[in-house]
């Protein structure tokens, strides 16, 4: 009984991971749609659009950011984010299907960004620095405890 609870933590693990890798392939969707188009442009409809001050502080970094960006760089940018997709869909896939090696992957990937989120909580506090370490401790143990069902279960064999 036990062990069913976990799979389904686990597959629930497996969903979220699914909807992050959605959301970033759509990302790297959007980001290859701006190829060979004039950003600087674009940029400046969006703050218009949204009743900015071009002047101001934040609009500045988007106008700037658009008109040094080339297309090179955009096609890093979308080729990264669409690797970053595939492995989290990898990763989706194997937590669903119970695959040792994929809870291993979300144990590690899970761990690496902890250090960032405690220095970045330390720097400066909000609520959401702290969800977010939160959420990734809590994927980790979760993995954890899912890997040590896994030697148990072998154990038992």
């Amino acid at each position: 009984m036990r062990r069913k609870q976990s799979l389904k933590i686990v597959r629930a693990a497996a969903c979220f991971e699914a909807f992050k890798g959605a959301v970033v392939f759509i990302a790297a969707t959007g980001l290859l749609s701006l190829a060979h188009r004039n950003l600087y442009e674009i940029v400046s409809v969006l703050i218009a659009h949204a009743h900015l001050n071009p002047a101001s502080r934040y609009p500045q970094i988007f106008l700037e950011a658009a008109a040094n960006l080339q297309n090179s760089k955009l096609l890093l940018l979308a080729a990264g984010a669409a690797l970053y997709s595939i492995v989290r869909f990898i990763e989706a896939y194997g937590l669903f299907y119970d695959r040792v090696w994929a809870e291993v992957l979300a144990a590690v990937s899970g761990a690496i960004y902890v250090p960032f989120e405690i220095f970045e909580l330390l720097r400066k506090p909000t609520w959401y620095a702290g969800a977010l370490l939160v959420l990734n401790l809590a994927v980790v143990v979760v993995m954890v405890k899912a890997l040590r069902g896994h030697r148990v279960l072998e154990s038992n064999v």
